[in-house]
């Protein structure tokens, strides 16, 4: 598995793929430079002037409902719609998912009314995603990823896509199958935006593999060892944001291969 990872970095890197953001502003600067680092192209359009024309000539459109407002939403609708007419990827990122009425039913509504191809999000967000009126601590989670997992399998199911629960461990899973992560470090929750940061590397890895299953977990892998690789050197918050950047160049193939750590089964029903 660790090689069919390695291979897809290897065709981000050679391809570039442009992929569309309309993400909060608190992380904009940071997921940009997370996909250059990478090897990828970001653009960063929420104008409902333009949002139809800019995924048209991207390969992954990611939806980050951070920062809401209803201009914002208007355009993440209009740019899924012409996203799924194109057959262009689509990533949700329900950020603080549970928090508030209006996220919750924003997050629901994208997932409902548009073709999602991958939702990556912290337990908290997931179980929110359900409407079982699970509360979260502002943007953070208060669940952990194994509560959510029977979730995530029910919803991939129900919605025909991918979805990934991040968390200490992730879980990755298409209704059928479930892969489980244990790449990263704990500095990751210590920096604001790695986790739109890794929804954006999502959005990179499904623009050159259809198997968004396949993609996710590969991007999760990478970014998890992107983390560990920062941490190496036990730095503070600050420094590990910018050696973690520094590591989404340096992660490579032969990293994924032999440092990646997913363990892939076949789901029964949970």
């Amino acid at each position: 598995m660790n090689e069919t990872f390695a291979g897809i970095l290897e065709k981000v890197r050679e391809q570039r793929p442009l992929v569309h953001n309309i993400t909060n502003y608190v992380v904009m600067n940071f997921t940009a430079n997370a996909l250059l680092a990478l090897g990828s192209s970001p653009v960063m359009a929420h104008a409902l002037e333009e949002v139809e024309e800019m995924v048209s000539v991207s390969r992954a459109l990611v939806v980050n409902i951070g920062t809401l407002s209803e201009p914002w939403v208007k355009s993440m609708f209009k740019a899924a719609r012409r996203a799924n007419e194109m057959g262009i990827p689509v990533i949700l990122d329900p950020v603080g998912a549970g928090a508030t009425k209006y996220r919750t039913e924003t997050a629901q509504r994208i997932l409902t009314e548009t073709r999602v191809n991958l939702v990556r999000g912290n337990a908290s967000e997931m179980m929110a995603l359900q409407g079982t009126g699970v509360q979260t601590r502002g943007v953070d989670s208060s669940h952990k990823m194994e509560e959510a997992r029977k979730v995530a399998t029910e919803l991939a199911l129900r919605f025909s896509c991918t979805m990934a629960v991040t968390g200490e461990k992730d879980f990755v899973t298409d209704g059928k199958e479930g892969a489980t992560v244990a790449n990263g470090d704990p500095l990751m929750s210590r920096v604001t935006g790695t986790g739109c940061a890794a929804s954006a590397i999502a959005g990179a890895f499904c623009a050159v593999e259809s198997n968004h299953f396949l993609a996710a977990a590969g991007s999760l892998v990478f970014f998890g060892l992107a983390g560990e690789l920062a941490a190496r050197n036990n730095p503070g918050p600050g420094s590990f944001q910018a050696q973690l950047l520094d590591a989404l160049n340096t992660v490579d193939g032969n990293h994924l291969s032999a440092q990646g750590k997913c363990k892939v089964e076949v789901l029964a029903k949970e």
